[in-house]
């Protein structure tokens, strides 16, 4: 099979060395890759987010399967322009996406499905919200209602912070995804990610983790894109996720199947969990980043059958098979991140990591320059490890960490540290 993993960071690197684990592939491009997917499938220089240009090069190369990693090709349609030019896609239509695209039309499908959720109310102007957060008081979550590449999110807890993310959204801190805010209700407990696959009819969970959204030690400092994840997650218990998917994930599924926009693909659906009962987040329409790199470690080979039995329909006759195993990845990021931070500095030590389906450098924001690996983004490495125990896995990759050198990087060394302290 032909296979096109759109995307370039360290998601699609996971999803590439979990194709690359099945006997189904034959052919693998991503488009545009990085540094560390260069090393084992071929990488495109190609525009993701024009559905024209994507449908030109997956006819010129034969190809068979796509799968979409990012939201953003999704939010564009390009999963509508591949679907009419009559390829496979993984990935929701555009209609679909707006679950991540629009966090006022999440809320908007919750309430009609019942779903529990945070109170909410959404604005177009800066005075109008910020007479609702004196209203309300804080704590309260002033988010952009666009999509901000997982930072469009501020936990305010006191007036006068949720106040500035205001005036910071609609002066244009996240661009056009900030021209409308929604303010939530603050919901406390412990959160959570919860994937599911979904084929328009059926749903199958595929696994459950836990990031680390903060910047500092401790879960302190601005929100990230994340720094680090760990699977499974021991809040999302098995009673706990049966009652994620009667009643949030299948009604949140009708409902969209009666508004005429079944949903096909993975839905990651962020939880706050309180003694027992969860709440949703947020809904992402694609495979969180970092989780997706340790639900591929803890998935293996088995992870494209499932993807690619989503993309057909089958998910009914389908079955996930779980090693009674854990996984957990650290991420090294820029100096300066998720702030300012300078590109280009070398990084070297790569080459003492065996990689093998325990231990892996998926690639974030890496290029090459002549025979070195430089960093060409904020996120740029995530090590990540799998054992028999979240304490070993995390002696691992934190070995591996320390095996890297890059003066110019930084990580959290405390990942996972509610649930191993």
């Amino acid at each position: 099979m032909n296979i096109l993993i759109l995307g370039g960071g360290g998601r699609e690197h996971a999803l590439a060395w979990a194709a690359l684990q099945n006997p189904k592939c034959d052919v693998l491009i991503v488009a545009p890759g990085n540094a560390g997917i260069a090393e084992i499938a071929t990488c495109a220089d190609l525009d993701i987010n024009d559905g024209a240009e994507v449908v030109a090069f997956a006819e010129e190369h034969s190809i068979d399967f796509v799968i979409i990693g990012p939201e953003a090709p999704l939010a564009a349609g390009v999963s509508d322009d591949l679907r009419a030019a009559g390829f496979l896609v993984f990935g929701p239509s555009q209609a679909a996406a707006e679950l991540e695209a629009s966090k006022g039309f999440t809320k908007e499908v919750c309430d009609a499905a019942g779903a529990p959720t945070a109170a909410w109310a959404r604005f177009d102007d800066a005075e109008g919200a910020k007479t609702y957060v004196r209203a309300q008081g804080a704590p309260i979550v002033v988010k952009a209602d666009g999509l901000a590449a997982g930072k469009g999110v501020v936990v305010a807890m006191t007036e006068a912070e949720a106040l500035d993310a205001i005036d910071d959204m609609f002066g244009g801190a996240f661009g056009a995804a900030g021209a409308e805010v929604v303010i939530e209700e603050f919901m406390d407990g412990e959160e959570a990610s919860f994937f599911v696959l979904c084929d328009g009819l059926d749903a199958l969970p595929i696994g459950t983790a836990q990031d680390h959204k903060r910047v500092g030690e401790g879960d302190t400092g601005p929100n990230t894109g994340g720094m680090g994840a760990y699977s499974p997650a021991p809040v999302l218990s098995d009673e706990v996720a049966q009652r994620t998917m009667d009643e949030i994930v299948r009604p949140t599924l009708a409902e969209m199947v009666r508004r005429g926009t079944p949903y096909q693909g993975v839905l990651y659906v962020g939880l706050m969990i309180k003694d027992g009962a969860p709440r949703l987040v947020e809904y992402n329409v694609r495979f969180g980043d970092p989780e997706c790199q340790i639900l591929m470690m803890r998935l293996g080979a088995q992870a494209f059958d499932l993807i690619h039995a989503c993309a057909e329909g089958r998910l009914a006759q389908a079955r996930v098979t779980w090693a009674d195993d854990h996984a957990m990845t650290v991420v090294m990021a820029a100096n300066g991140y998720p702030g300012a931070y300078e590109k280009g500095s070398k990084i070297s030590g790569l080459d003492r990591i065996g990689e093998d389906s325990f231990h892996m450098v998926f690639h974030a924001g890496t290029k090459r320059d002549g025979d070195r690996v430089v960093a060409s983004g904020g996120r740029v490495l995530n090590v990540t490890a799998r054992a028999a125990t979240l304490e070993a896995a995390r002696e691992a990759a934190y070995r591996n960490v320390d095996s890297i050198d890059w003066p110019d990087g930084f990580c959290r060394r405390d990942i996972g540290w509610r649930v191993l302290s």
